[in-house]
C-alpha cells in the first residue's frame, strides 16, 4: 500500500503535475467563490481544454482533481461574506458563518474555515489511502450481477439521501438515465430515441451534456438575475484572517468528528457534500449546542460543515477509483474525464494504471497542503473575486463552454444539442429539481444497463442469477434498507413511544 503511494507520489511531484496540482488549487477556489460556479461548473469548462491541449490522463485528472478540492475550499467565501452558497454543499455554511461575519468576525470565519477544510480532507485522503486499494481486492471478485446490483444500491442511496425532495430525485435520475439510452442500442442495433437525427446514433457525448446542463443553464440563471446589487456594496470587512489557536482549540473536536462523518457519507454512492453537510452540523448540534448558540455565529458550527464538505469531497473518490461509480455529481464528471482517455475507472486500474490511480491520491495531499497556503494569506485576494460584474463573468463562460465543446467536436450539431440540453436543465432548475441526479442517472444508466445485458447473456436470461452470490444478496439488502427505513423508523418509534 505505501509503495503504491510513493509511486504515486513519484508522478505527483513532477514539476507538470506540481504545476497543475497549483492550478487546479487556484481555479478551484476562484470558481467555488463564484455563486453557482462551483466544482461541477469549473470541471466541466475545463475537462475538454485540458484533454484538447493533449494532457497525458494522470495530469488531466490531476488538475480536475484540484479544480473539485479547491472548489470546496472557495465555495465558503460567498456563504460567509455574503450569506449566497457558492454550491449546495456550501448551504450549511451560511448557518453560522455569515452571522460571525455580521459580528465582525468576517476574516476569523474564513480562517477558521480553511483549516476545517485542511483537516476533514486530510482525515478523507488517509481514509482514501488506506481502504482504496483493500476495497478494490474485494471488488475484483465482483461479475456483472454484483455490479448491477451495486447500482440499484447507488440509486437507492442517491434517492433517500440526496435532495430535500425524494421524489424529484428520483425522477431526476430517470430523466439521466433516458438520456443515456439515447442512440444505437448496443444489443439488438435499435435505434433509441434518435427522432431519425443521424448524429444521435451515437448518442449525447459526455462533453456536450455536462456543459449544457450546467453551464449553459448557470448561464441563464445569471441572465434571468443581471439585475442583482452588487456584491462590492455588501462586502463585510474582513480584518484579520489568521484563526487564533483558542479558537482553533474550542472546535478541535468538531473539525475531527465531521470530518470522519464527511469521509464516511462521502465514501456512499451518490451522496455528496450538501448531505455530508447537513449531517455532520445537525449531529454536531445535538452533541455540542448546550448554549443554544448554532445559528447564531458558533464557530463550531462553522467548523462542522466546512471539515465534513471537503472529506466528503475526498471520501467520493472512494467508489470511483474501486467500483467505477460516483460518489457525487462531481466525480460522476470526473469519470466522464477517464472515459474520454479510454480508461475504465474500477479495481483493475490499480494495477493497469496505477500512475493514474496512484498519482491522483498523491495530488490531493499536495493539493491540501497548497489550499491551506493559499487560502490564509490570501483569503481578501480571493474573497475580491465576488465582486466581477456579471456583464463580463457571464460573456466568459458561454466563451468557454462553446469554446471547449467545439474543439472535441468541430460540429455545430454539438453546439446546437449543447444548447438544448441547457434549455432543458435550466426548466429543471426553476421547477426545483437538483441536477446532480439526472448526471448521476447518466452516467450510472449506461453501466447498469451493460451489466443486466452481460449477466442475464451469462445465466441464459435467468434472473436468478442478479441475487446468487452472497455479495448480490447484501446489496439488495442494503438498496431495500435504504428505501424502507426512512419510512419505517419514525412509525416505529411512534408505535413504542
Amino acid at each position: 500500500m505505501f509503495d503504491f503511494l510513493i509511486d504515486g507520489f513519484g508522478v505527483a511531484l513532477s514539476p507538470l503535475n506540481l504545476g497543475l496540482a497549483f492550478l487546479g488549487a487556484v481555479l478551484g477556489t476562484l470558481f467555488g467563490a463564484l455563486p453557482g460556479i462551483g466544482p461541477i461548473n469549473g470541471i466541466a469548462i475545463l475537462m475538454p481544454l485540458a484533454y484538447t491541449l493533449g494532457l497525458p490522463a494522470e495530469s488531466a485528472l490531476i488538475l480536475l482533481a484540484g479544480v473539485y478540492t479547491g472548489a470546496e475550499y472557495g465555495g465558503r467565501m460567498s456563504s460567509i461574506l455574503l450569506n449566497v452558497p457558492g454550491d449546495a454543499g456550501a448551504v450549511m455554511t451560511t448557518l453560522d458563518g455569515h452571522p460571525l461575519a455580521k459580528k465582525g468576525l468576517a476574516g476569523p470565519a474564513l480562517g477558521l474555515s480553511a483549516v476545517s477544510s485542511f483537516v476533514g480532507a486530510t482525515i478523507a485522503i488517509i481514509g482514501l489511502t488506506l481502504f482504496a486499494p483493500l476495497l478494490a481486492e474485494v471488488a475484483v471478485m465482483f461479475g456483472p450481477a454484483e455490479f448491477f446490483a451495486l447500482m440499484v444500491f447507488a440509486f437507492s442511496s442517491m434517492a433517500v439521501m440526496m435532495g430535500k425532495d425524494p421524489i424529484k430525485t428520483a425522477i431526476g435520475a430517470v430523466l439521466g438515465v433516458l438520456i443515456a439510452m439515447v442512440g444505437v442500442d448496443s444489443g439488438t442495433g435499435v435505434l433509441r430515441y434518435t427522432f431519425g437525427l443521424a448524429e444521435l446514433y451515437d448518442g449525447i457525448d459526455f462533453v456536450v451534456m455536462i456543459i449544457g446542463l450546467f453551464a449553459i443553464s448557470e448561464i441563464l440563471l445569471m441572465l434571468e438575475h443581471a439585475n442583482r446589487k452588487d456584491a462590492e456594496d455588501e462586502m463585510p470587512p474582513l480584518g484579520r484572517v489568521m484563526v487564533s489557536l483558542k479558537e482553533l482549540a474550542h472546535c478541535k473536536w468538531t473539525m475531527l468528528r465531521c470530518g470522519l462523518i464527511g469521509f464516511i457519507v462521502g465514501v456512499l454512492p451518490g451522496t455528496g457534500a450538501s448531505v455530508a453537510g447537513a449531517v455532520s452540523y445537525t449531529t454536531e448540534k445535538r452533541l455540542s449546542d448546550k448554549e443554544g448558540t448554532f445559528g447564531t455565529g458558533d464557530m463550531r458550527g462553522l467548523a462542522a460543515p466546512e471539515a465534513a464538505n471537503n472529506a466528503s469531497a475526498a471520501g467520493s473518490f472512494v467508489p470511483m477509483l474501486t467500483l467505477g461509480i460516483p460518489g457525487s455529481g462531481t466525480t460522476a464528471v470526473l469519470l466522464g474525464a477517464l472515459m474520454l482517455y479510454n480508461i475504465t475507472p474500477g479495481p483493475m486500474m490499480f494495477s493497469e494504471r496505477p500512475e493514474v490511480a496512484g498519482g491522483l491520491i498523491a495530488s490531493l495531499y499536495i493539493g491540501n497542503v497548497v489550499l491551506l497556503a493559499l487560502n490564509l494569506p490570501l483569503a481578501g485576494l480571493f474573497a475580491r473575486v465576488l465582486t466581477i460584474p456579471r456583464w463580463v463573468l457571464v460573456p466568459g463562460i458561454a466563451i468557454l463552454a462553446f469554446a471547449g465543446v467545439y474543439q472535441l467536436h468541430s460540429d455545430l450539431m454539438a453546439i446546437y444539442l449543447m444548447l438544448v440540453i441547457g434549455v432543458f436543465g435550466y426548466l429543471l432548475r426553476k421547477l426545483g429539481f437538483s441536477l446532480a441526479p439526472v448526471i448521476l442517472g447518466y452516467v450510472l444508466g449506461g453501466l447498469m444497463e451493460d451489466n443486466l445485458r452481460r449477466a442475464l447473456s451469462i445465466s441464459g436470461g435467468d434472473l436468478g442469477i442478479l441475487w446468487q452470490s452472497g455479495i448480490s444478496i447484501g446489496l439488495w439488502v442494503a438498496a431495500v434498507a435504504l428505501l424502507v427505513l426512512p419510512w419505517l423508523l419514525p412509525r416505529v418509534l411512534r408505535a413504542w413511544q
